[in-house]
């Protein structure tokens, strides 16, 4: 039996795909076990600068956990990476999801974990557990707040109604609604825009912003300060090449 999880190496991106179609990528325990694999060996990759974050085909990114075998995923109620693989982590390098389809409960949840979220035309977000009575497990109580306010985020986590893409991108839910189809490929060019700046800062701006989040402005501000000290040569050769003319009129950006 192929692996319902699939990890692929893409240029300076890692592909991480939920490969279980005929559930709607629905995860399961096993696919939640393949999930955290890849995101360790992600992390262990230092030459996978991104992870993009995907489902197969193109109806669904991801439908949340597999109702039809909940039972495999109770053991990992207290697993430290959480139920559906590594949403009680945080990846040291961008995430970027490429939606297509459904991205509902814990799917929006996965897509949430990731930093940036791509989605094709016709993409439906929601968390309809609120339905039947599941709880939100996997981070989106804590997550969908930090990305679109609170106000917006109880709207969905009490209704449970279902948000087209174009009105999660208007709530900042989405980043970018690209033609069906195209969702990965726009990833992967975000994520080979991505690595091509200077790693060193980029993560620590990163890093700082995910950890103040939440935090008062003042401890957010003296978190951020911490890192100056430490990155100041590479700002240095940085401002260096700057005014040597690279960089310039956005060149070498490529987003």
């Amino acid at each position: 039996m192929p692996d319902e999880v699939t990890y692929e190496r893409r240029g300076a991106a890692a592909v991480l795909t939920i490969d279980r179609p005929h559930r709607r990528n629905a995860v399961n325990g096993r696919a939640a076990e393949l999930l955290q694999e890849g995101l360790e060996r992600f992390e262990a990759d230092p030459d996978a600068r991104v992870l993009v974050l995907t489902g197969a085909g193109e109806q669904a990114f991801c439908a949340g956990a597999d109702l039809k075998e909940i039972e495999s995923l109770g053991p990992r109620l207290s697993d430290p990476g959480g139920p559906l693989g590594f949403t009680r982590k945080v990846p040291s390098k961008p995430a970027i999801a490429a939606i297509s389809g459904w991205c509902l409960a814990g799917g929006l949840e996965l897509a949430l974990w990731c930093d940036l979220r791509i989605a094709a035309e016709g993409s439906t977000f929601g968390l309809p557990e609120r339905r039947w009575g599941v709880p939100l497990v996997d981070g989106g109580t804590q997550r969908l707040p930090r990305v679109v306010g609170l106000g917006r985020a109880l709207d969905m986590i009490l209704t449970g109604r279902m948000v087209p893409a174009s009105e999660a991108l208007a709530m900042g839910l989405v980043t970018e609604i690209v033609p069906r189809g195209r969702h990965l490929e726009r990833a992967l060019e975000i994520a080979e825009a991505l690595a091509r700046f200077p790693q060193e800062t980029m993560l620590a701006d990163r890093r700082a912003a995910i950890e103040g989040s939440g935090l008062p402005l003042e401890d957010g501000l003296a978190l951020e300060a911490q890192a100056g000290p430490e990155l100041f040569r590479a700002a240095r050769d940085g401002a260096a090449r700057f005014a040597a003319g690279a960089g310039r009129g956005g060149a070498g950006a490529g987003v």
